[in-house]
């Protein structure tokens, strides 16, 4: 019997709430939070686009290397402990990007910001679905990553409003009082579930083949399957191409001859269909499998880069981000549950640790890496092909991964 259908219902709606909450209080660290104060920093700073690219970088790809440790508390805390000292957390830096008196202040905030936003607040919540549902584990992590979709949603009208009435300084302290007015919520969730503490070691030591047969591979066991990294490159797509787009977002527009409200009713395009992404992605998985749909499952990401390269019309424009969204959204269902069931969920906290880490890097590295491109001279239609190609050529190796990876559960 799958451990949710052990539960009251109740108890199972109330952690899959828990998970949404700390995925929408992750955008306060999110590329899309964050660069809606750009324009401000920049001006404050005194940073061009490349330079305010670089200060972002070098603290995305920090927050992903320090994630790889950090991320481990899930395995150890309960849940109500390790989303108080995420949440806190993030209260902090966010008070810390409010103060910023230099771009090194800034780099420091912006690590803060994605380690205890993008990195922590999802992985606490993400991984509480991955490890306590099983026959449902698919549409959980469906449901909770809602919380995902609403924040790109209300992200652009919460800071804008913030920024217009109290300036960008202040608008960040508001962040952090909001932040810290809201973890009271977390313990009235968790008190109407059962799921506390996370699954400890019991009994004597057992050996690597021993965790192998029985289906919970520890990480360092992970890392030496090769078909993780035959995955990787399909896995870590849709980060760096969507962030890539979304922060190049005012150059690409402008390419395109497209105006801001053609780029506002099109960000409201890729909200609704992350929700559609996320529903159809959770019934998949749990039909299908995770492990099945990784060969095929960045269609819509390459459909998507293919409208960019080849239309300028406006209407383009909502079909490129309708499509990236479904994309995203099968993505963030795909990734919750496709650890689980490679690895199993003893030491699932250490191993999606790892995989947002690499997912963290990438989101670091594309507006530097794009950016660059476009100083360059490549255009976006050469871009956006270059994008295409790349989802062909890694889901070929996904293909393979079914084939020469060696995690298969018992």
């Amino acid at each position: 019997m799958s451990p949710e259908a052990e539960r009251p219902l109740g108890r199972n709606i109330a952690l899959i709430v828990f998970g949404a909450f700390m995925c929408l209080l992750s955008s306060v660290g999110q590329t899309y939070f964050i660069s809606l104060f750009g324009g401000e920093i920049r001006a404050d700073f005194g940073l061009s686009h490349g330079e305010f690219g670089l200060v972002y970088m070098i603290g995305t790809i920090a927050s992903g290397a320090t994630l790889i440790l950090f991320g481990r508390i899930v395995d150890h805390l309960s849940l109500a402990g390790s989303s108080f000292v995420v949440l806190l957390g993030l209260a902090g830096v966010a008070a810390f990007a409010g103060l910023a008196w230099s771009a090194v202040a800034l780099t420091v905030a912006i690590f803060g910001l994605r380690l205890f936003g993008q990195g922590m607040s999802t992985h606490v919540g993400i991984t509480a679905m991955a490890r306590h549902f099983e026959g449902f584990r698919g549409r959980a992590i469906s449901i909770a990553s809602l919380g995902h979709a609403i924040g790109v949603a209300a992200s652009p009208p919460f800071v804008i409003f913030l920024v217009a009435w109290l300036g960008w300084r202040n608008a960040w302290f508001a962040t952090a009082v909001l932040v810290l007015a809201l973890i009271p919520v977390v313990p009235m969730l968790l008190r109407r579930t059962g799921w506390q503490r996370p699954e400890k070691d019991s009994g004597p030591a057992v050996s690597a083949e021993d965790r192998r047969r029985s289906g919970d591979y520890s990480l360092s066991d992970a890392l030496r399957d090769p078909g993780l990294w035959l995955r990787m490159p399909a896995l870590l797509a849709p980060a760096f191409i969507s962030t890539g787009f979304f922060f190049h977002q005012v150059h690409l527009a402008g390419a395109k001859g497209w105006d801001i409200e053609t780029m506002a009713f099109s960000f409201s395009a890729f909200a609704a269909t992350t929700v559609a992404g996320l529903l159809v992605g959770g019934a998949l998985v749990d039909w299908l499998g995770a492990r099945r749909l990784v060969s095929v499952f960045l269609t819509p990401l390459a459909a998507s880069a293919l409208v960019l390269w080849a239309g300028d019309d406006p209407a383009t424009a909502p079909v490129f981000l309708g499509l990236m969204g479904f994309g995203a959204g099968l993505t963030q269902v795909l990734l919750g549950a496709l650890w689980a069931e490679l690895y199993g969920t003893r030491h699932i906290g250490s191993i999606r640790a790892f995989a947002t880490a690499m997912m963290v890097f990438s989101t670091g590295l594309a507006p530097f890496v794009m950016g660059y491109a476009i100083d360059g001279g490549a255009s976006m239609e050469t871009i956006a092909i270059w994008s295409a190609l790349y989802c062909l050529g890694a889901s070929i190796f996904s293909t393979l991964a079914a084939r020469f990876g060696v995690a298969v559960r018992r």
